[in-house]
Protein backbone atom coordinates (compact mmCIF):
# COMPACT_ATOMS: atom_id res chain seq x y z
CA UNK A 1 0.00 0.00 0.00
CA UNK A 2 1.32 3.25 -0.96
CA UNK A 3 0.45 5.75 1.24
CA UNK A 4 0.12 10.02 1.00
CA UNK A 5 0.70 11.35 4.52
CA UNK A 6 -1.26 15.17 4.03
CA UNK A 7 -0.06 17.78 6.92
CA UNK A 8 3.26 17.45 8.90
CA UNK A 9 3.00 18.75 12.30
CA UNK A 10 3.14 16.86 15.57
CA UNK A 11 0.86 14.23 15.01
CA UNK A 12 2.06 13.00 11.70
CA UNK A 13 5.25 11.76 13.01
CA UNK A 14 2.72 9.09 14.90
CA UNK A 15 1.32 8.43 11.74
CA UNK A 16 4.43 7.85 9.88
CA UNK A 17 6.34 5.84 12.38
CA UNK A 18 3.22 3.54 12.64
CA UNK A 19 2.41 3.03 9.03
CA UNK A 20 6.41 2.49 8.00
CA UNK A 21 6.22 -0.22 10.78
CA UNK A 22 3.91 -2.59 8.71
CA UNK A 23 5.11 -4.71 6.85
CA UNK A 24 4.65 -3.67 2.62
CA UNK A 25 3.37 0.12 3.38
CA UNK A 26 5.48 2.73 1.48
CA UNK A 27 5.25 5.97 2.71
CA UNK A 28 5.48 7.53 -0.74
CA UNK A 29 4.81 11.29 -0.06
CA UNK A 30 4.23 14.31 1.95
CA UNK A 31 1.98 17.24 1.72
CA UNK A 32 2.25 20.92 4.00
CA UNK A 33 1.88 24.55 3.06
CA UNK A 34 5.21 25.02 5.11
CA UNK A 35 7.96 24.02 2.74
CA UNK A 36 10.24 24.11 5.93
CA UNK A 37 8.12 21.63 8.14
CA UNK A 38 7.66 19.26 4.97
CA UNK A 39 11.38 19.36 3.94
CA UNK A 40 12.54 18.51 7.64
CA UNK A 41 9.49 15.69 8.14
CA UNK A 42 10.21 13.91 5.05
CA UNK A 43 14.18 13.91 5.72
CA UNK A 44 13.06 12.09 9.45
CA UNK A 45 10.75 9.39 7.25
CA UNK A 46 12.69 9.36 4.24
CA UNK A 47 10.02 9.84 1.76
CA UNK A 48 10.87 11.11 -1.28
CA UNK A 49 8.21 13.11 -2.81
CA UNK A 50 7.30 16.27 -1.63
CA UNK A 51 4.40 18.86 -2.43
CA UNK A 52 3.26 22.05 -1.50
CA UNK A 53 -0.16 21.77 -2.45
CA UNK A 54 -2.80 18.65 -2.08
CA UNK A 55 -3.75 19.54 -5.83
CA UNK A 56 -0.12 18.80 -6.79
CA UNK A 57 -0.24 15.30 -5.00
CA UNK A 58 -3.53 14.44 -6.77
CA UNK A 59 -2.00 15.40 -10.26
CA UNK A 60 0.73 12.54 -9.92
CA UNK A 61 -1.05 10.05 -8.09
CA UNK A 62 0.97 7.72 -7.47
CA UNK A 63 -0.42 6.08 -4.59
CA UNK A 64 -2.89 4.12 -2.73
CA UNK A 65 -4.51 6.23 0.36
CA UNK A 66 -3.40 9.13 1.95
CA UNK A 67 -3.32 10.20 6.39
CA UNK A 68 -4.53 13.11 6.77
CA UNK A 69 -3.50 15.25 9.62
CA UNK A 70 -4.42 18.33 8.79
CA UNK A 71 -6.13 20.76 11.30
CA UNK A 72 -9.31 20.07 11.79
CA UNK A 73 -11.29 22.53 9.43
CA UNK A 74 -9.37 21.09 6.78
CA UNK A 75 -10.61 17.76 7.31
CA UNK A 76 -13.57 18.34 4.93
CA UNK A 77 -11.80 20.11 1.80
CA UNK A 78 -8.90 17.93 2.09
CA UNK A 79 -10.98 14.52 2.51
CA UNK A 80 -13.74 15.31 0.05
CA UNK A 81 -10.81 16.04 -2.85
CA UNK A 82 -9.04 12.39 -1.43
CA UNK A 83 -12.32 10.67 -1.97
CA UNK A 84 -13.07 12.23 -5.67
CA UNK A 85 -9.63 11.34 -6.82
CA UNK A 86 -10.10 7.58 -5.37
CA UNK A 87 -8.51 7.09 -2.83
CA UNK A 88 -8.73 5.70 0.38
CA UNK A 89 -8.61 7.59 3.75
CA UNK A 90 -7.25 7.61 6.96
CA UNK A 91 -8.63 10.69 8.78
CA UNK A 92 -7.33 12.19 12.23
CA UNK A 93 -10.29 13.56 14.38
CA UNK A 94 -12.91 14.88 14.91
CA UNK A 95 -13.56 13.87 11.00
CA UNK A 96 -14.91 17.26 10.74
CA UNK A 97 -16.19 20.41 12.47
CA UNK A 98 -19.69 19.65 12.40
CA UNK A 99 -21.91 16.23 12.09
CA UNK A 100 -23.26 18.08 8.77
CA UNK A 101 -20.25 18.03 6.97
CA UNK A 102 -19.15 14.89 8.76
CA UNK A 103 -21.97 12.68 7.36
CA UNK A 104 -21.41 14.37 4.05
CA UNK A 105 -17.99 12.84 4.09
CA UNK A 106 -19.41 9.49 5.22
CA UNK A 107 -21.80 9.00 2.17
CA UNK A 108 -19.62 10.35 -0.23
CA UNK A 109 -16.78 7.92 1.00
CA UNK A 110 -19.36 4.64 0.94
CA UNK A 111 -20.62 5.98 -1.95
CA UNK A 112 -17.26 5.84 -3.89
CA UNK A 113 -16.50 2.36 -2.38
CA UNK A 114 -13.70 3.49 -0.69
CA UNK A 115 -12.24 2.91 3.39
CA UNK A 116 -12.61 5.44 4.98
CA UNK A 117 -11.70 5.46 8.69
CA UNK A 118 -10.85 7.67 11.52
CA UNK A 119 -7.93 7.64 14.17
CA UNK A 120 -9.90 7.24 17.60
CA UNK A 121 -6.47 6.52 19.39
CA UNK A 122 -8.10 5.44 22.39
CA UNK A 123 -9.32 2.28 20.45
CA UNK A 124 -5.71 0.74 20.58
CA UNK A 125 -5.93 0.42 24.35
CA UNK A 126 -6.75 -3.38 24.74
CA UNK A 127 -8.44 -2.50 28.46
CA UNK A 128 -11.24 -0.97 26.33
CA UNK A 129 -11.80 -3.99 23.87
CA UNK A 130 -11.60 -6.43 26.30
CA UNK A 131 -14.03 -4.40 28.53
CA UNK A 132 -16.29 -3.76 25.45
CA UNK A 133 -16.53 -7.68 25.12
CA UNK A 134 -17.04 -8.57 29.05
CA UNK A 135 -19.87 -6.06 28.59
CA UNK A 136 -21.47 -7.51 25.25
CA UNK A 137 -20.98 -10.66 26.96
CA UNK A 138 -23.45 -10.26 29.38
CA UNK A 139 -20.93 -10.75 32.31
CA UNK A 140 -22.94 -7.57 33.83
CA UNK A 141 -26.16 -8.02 32.88
CA UNK A 142 -28.11 -4.98 31.14
CA UNK A 143 -25.83 -1.47 31.66
CA UNK A 144 -27.97 0.60 34.48
CA UNK A 145 -25.21 3.49 34.72
CA UNK A 146 -22.09 4.70 33.68
CA UNK A 147 -19.31 7.44 34.72
CA UNK A 148 -16.43 8.51 32.02
CA UNK A 149 -13.77 10.91 32.16
CA UNK A 150 -10.96 12.44 30.05
CA UNK A 151 -8.31 14.41 32.15
CA UNK A 152 -5.40 16.12 31.27
CA UNK A 153 -3.27 18.62 33.02
CA UNK A 154 -1.60 20.89 30.40
CA UNK A 155 -3.31 24.12 31.75
CA UNK A 156 -2.03 24.11 35.07
CA UNK A 157 1.40 21.95 34.44
CA UNK A 158 4.12 22.44 31.83
CA UNK A 159 4.58 18.58 31.61
CA UNK A 160 4.53 18.96 28.18
CA UNK A 161 5.21 22.28 27.57
CA UNK A 162 4.33 26.24 28.30
CA UNK A 163 0.95 26.78 26.74
CA UNK A 164 1.20 30.43 26.88
CA UNK A 165 4.47 30.48 24.79
CA UNK A 166 3.43 27.44 22.49
CA UNK A 167 1.49 27.59 19.08
CA UNK A 168 0.43 24.38 19.53
CA UNK A 169 -1.26 24.80 22.47
CA UNK A 170 -2.43 28.22 21.64
CA UNK A 171 -4.39 27.10 18.71
CA UNK A 172 -6.64 24.39 20.82
CA UNK A 173 -7.73 27.58 22.88
CA UNK A 174 -8.61 29.73 20.02
CA UNK A 175 -12.00 29.36 18.22
CA UNK A 176 -10.82 31.99 15.48
CA UNK A 177 -7.98 29.06 14.72
CA UNK A 178 -9.82 26.33 14.53
CA UNK A 179 -10.66 25.09 17.77
CA UNK A 180 -13.75 22.91 18.78
CA UNK A 181 -11.89 23.60 22.79
CA UNK A 182 -12.01 20.45 25.10
CA UNK A 183 -15.61 19.32 23.85
CA UNK A 184 -14.21 18.97 20.35
CA UNK A 185 -10.52 18.00 21.11
CA UNK A 186 -10.58 15.20 24.15
CA UNK A 187 -14.52 15.25 24.50
CA UNK A 188 -14.95 13.46 21.20
CA UNK A 189 -12.35 10.69 22.96
CA UNK A 190 -14.08 10.20 26.05
CA UNK A 191 -17.92 10.31 23.92
CA UNK A 192 -16.42 7.53 22.06
CA UNK A 193 -14.59 5.83 24.57
CA UNK A 194 -17.90 6.06 27.08
CA UNK A 195 -20.11 4.70 23.90
CA UNK A 196 -18.01 1.87 22.46
CA UNK A 197 -16.68 0.72 25.63
CA UNK A 198 -19.88 0.03 26.66
CA UNK A 199 -21.63 -0.95 23.79
CA UNK A 200 -24.51 2.06 24.09
CA UNK A 201 -25.66 5.03 21.54
CA UNK A 202 -26.52 8.55 23.18
CA UNK A 203 -29.54 9.56 23.08
CA UNK A 204 -30.34 12.93 24.66
CA UNK A 205 -27.38 15.05 26.17
CA UNK A 206 -27.70 17.81 28.59
CA UNK A 207 -24.54 19.62 28.11
CA UNK A 208 -22.58 22.38 30.03
CA UNK A 209 -19.19 24.09 28.70
CA UNK A 210 -16.85 26.90 30.64
CA UNK A 211 -14.21 28.81 29.03
CA UNK A 212 -11.98 29.89 32.41
CA UNK A 213 -10.15 33.55 32.16
CA UNK A 214 -6.51 32.50 31.78
CA UNK A 215 -4.84 35.75 30.50
CA UNK A 216 -6.00 38.79 32.07
CA UNK A 217 -7.43 41.43 30.92
CA UNK A 218 -9.27 40.18 27.61
CA UNK A 219 -8.08 36.82 27.20
CA UNK A 220 -5.89 37.55 24.48
CA UNK A 221 -1.97 36.41 23.57
CA UNK A 222 -0.66 37.86 20.81
CA UNK A 223 -3.22 36.54 17.96
CA UNK A 224 -4.91 34.14 19.62
CA UNK A 225 -8.35 34.92 21.24
CA UNK A 226 -8.53 32.41 24.43
CA UNK A 227 -12.35 31.52 23.94
CA UNK A 228 -12.41 27.86 23.48
CA UNK A 229 -14.11 25.53 26.12
CA UNK A 230 -11.58 24.40 28.22
CA UNK A 231 -14.01 21.71 30.30
CA UNK A 232 -17.46 20.54 29.83
CA UNK A 233 -19.99 17.99 31.35
CA UNK A 234 -22.72 15.89 30.13
CA UNK A 235 -25.52 14.10 31.69
CA UNK A 236 -26.79 11.41 29.14
CA UNK A 237 -29.26 9.33 28.56
CA UNK A 238 -28.69 5.99 26.14
CA UNK A 239 -31.14 4.44 23.84
CA UNK A 240 -31.14 1.43 25.86
CA UNK A 241 -32.51 2.98 28.96
CA UNK A 242 -29.50 3.88 31.01
CA UNK A 243 -27.67 6.84 32.14
CA UNK A 244 -25.35 8.21 33.05
CA UNK A 245 -22.16 11.27 32.95
CA UNK A 246 -19.18 12.01 30.54
CA UNK A 247 -16.88 14.74 31.37
CA UNK A 248 -13.72 16.15 30.63
CA UNK A 249 -11.14 18.87 31.50
CA UNK A 250 -7.58 20.22 30.68
CA UNK A 251 -7.37 21.52 33.84
CA UNK A 252 -7.27 18.35 36.27
CA UNK A 253 -3.88 19.11 38.41
CA UNK A 254 -2.11 15.42 38.84
CA UNK A 255 -3.77 13.82 35.99
CA UNK A 256 -1.61 13.89 32.70
CA UNK A 257 -3.97 11.96 30.14
CA UNK A 258 -6.31 9.52 31.80
CA UNK A 259 -9.25 8.32 30.20
CA UNK A 260 -11.41 6.35 32.82
CA UNK A 261 -14.84 4.26 32.31
CA UNK A 262 -17.31 2.82 34.65
CA UNK A 263 -19.97 0.82 33.54
CA UNK A 264 -22.37 -0.37 35.72
CA UNK A 265 -25.06 -3.25 35.26
CA UNK A 266 -27.82 -5.72 36.68
CA UNK A 267 -25.43 -8.07 38.14
CA UNK A 268 -21.82 -6.53 38.29
CA UNK A 269 -19.37 -3.66 37.07
CA UNK A 270 -16.33 -3.39 34.75
CA UNK A 271 -13.70 -0.45 35.37
CA UNK A 272 -11.75 0.50 32.05
CA UNK A 273 -8.95 2.90 32.38
CA UNK A 274 -6.29 4.43 29.96
CA UNK A 275 -3.72 6.76 31.66
CA UNK A 276 -0.93 7.72 29.78
CA UNK A 277 0.25 5.08 27.84
CA UNK A 278 -0.96 2.48 30.67
CA UNK A 279 -4.05 0.53 30.15
CA UNK A 280 -6.11 -1.67 33.36
CA UNK A 281 -8.98 -3.17 33.10
CA UNK A 282 -11.12 -4.65 36.80
CA UNK A 283 -14.01 -5.93 37.42
CA UNK A 284 -16.47 -6.81 40.21
CA UNK A 285 -18.29 -9.99 38.90
CA UNK A 286 -20.50 -13.06 40.27
CA UNK A 287 -20.06 -13.11 44.11
CA UNK A 288 -17.41 -9.93 44.42
CA UNK A 289 -20.58 -8.06 43.75
CA UNK A 290 -21.68 -9.00 47.39
CA UNK A 291 -18.41 -8.22 49.13
CA UNK A 292 -17.48 -5.13 46.58
CA UNK A 293 -14.36 -7.03 45.60
CA UNK A 294 -12.72 -5.68 42.58
CA UNK A 295 -10.25 -7.79 40.59
CA UNK A 296 -7.79 -7.19 38.14
CA UNK A 297 -8.30 -9.09 34.86
CA UNK A 298 -5.01 -9.89 32.63
CA UNK A 299 -4.72 -7.90 29.00
CA UNK A 300 -3.54 -9.05 25.45
CA UNK A 301 -1.93 -6.45 22.93
CA UNK A 302 -5.21 -5.21 20.10
CA UNK A 303 -4.11 -4.10 17.00
CA UNK A 304 -3.89 -0.48 16.48
CA UNK A 305 -6.28 1.87 14.05
CA UNK A 306 -3.38 1.95 11.83
CA UNK A 307 -2.95 -1.79 11.23
CA UNK A 308 -6.60 -1.88 10.94
CA UNK A 309 -6.89 0.89 8.46
CA UNK A 310 -4.00 -1.49 6.13
CA UNK A 311 -5.76 -4.55 6.97
CA UNK A 312 -9.29 -2.70 5.58
CA UNK A 313 -7.58 -1.76 2.60
CA UNK A 314 -6.13 -5.00 1.73
CA UNK A 315 -9.51 -6.56 2.46
CA UNK A 316 -11.43 -3.46 0.05
CA UNK A 317 -13.66 -3.38 3.23
CA UNK A 318 -14.25 -0.59 5.55
CA UNK A 319 -13.43 -1.45 9.52
CA UNK A 320 -14.31 0.23 12.38
CA UNK A 321 -13.52 3.03 13.31
CA UNK A 322 -15.63 3.96 10.47
CA UNK A 323 -16.38 7.28 9.14
CA UNK A 324 -20.11 6.63 9.92
CA UNK A 325 -19.08 6.02 13.66
CA UNK A 326 -17.36 9.47 13.62
CA UNK A 327 -20.11 11.23 12.28
CA UNK A 328 -22.38 9.53 14.99
CA UNK A 329 -19.91 11.14 17.68
CA UNK A 330 -20.22 14.41 16.05
CA UNK A 331 -23.80 14.57 16.69
CA UNK A 332 -23.55 13.91 19.79
CA UNK A 333 -20.78 16.51 20.95
CA UNK A 334 -23.34 19.12 18.35
CA UNK A 335 -25.67 18.16 20.66
CA UNK A 336 -23.76 19.14 23.70
CA UNK A 337 -23.00 22.86 22.07
CA UNK A 338 -26.99 23.42 21.28
CA UNK A 339 -27.66 21.79 24.88
CA UNK A 340 -25.55 24.55 26.64
CA UNK A 341 -26.50 27.33 24.60
CA UNK A 342 -30.19 26.74 25.33
CA UNK A 343 -30.33 25.48 29.02
CA UNK A 344 -32.26 22.49 27.59
CA UNK A 345 -31.94 18.37 26.92
CA UNK A 346 -30.66 18.11 23.41
CA UNK A 347 -32.12 14.81 21.61
CA UNK A 348 -29.27 13.21 19.31
CA UNK A 349 -30.25 12.86 15.75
Amino acid sequence: MRLLIIGTGGMANSHATNFSAIYGVSLVGGVDVDPGRLTAFCAQHHIERQFVSLEEALAWGEFDAVANVTPDRVHYPTTMQAIAAGKHVFCEKPLATDAGKAMEMTEAIEQAGLVGMVNFTYRNSPAVQQGRALVLSGAIGAVRHLEASHLQSWLVGNHWGDWRTEPKFLWRLSTGHGSGGALGDIGIHIVDFASYGSGLDVAHVFGRLKTFDKAPPDNRICEYQLDANDSFTMNVDFTSGAIGTIQATRSAAGQMDQLRLRIYGETGSVEIVYDTGQSSLRACLGEDVHKATWRELPLTPVDTNYQRFVAAVRGGATLEPSFRRAADIQKVLDAAIASNASGRDQGVA
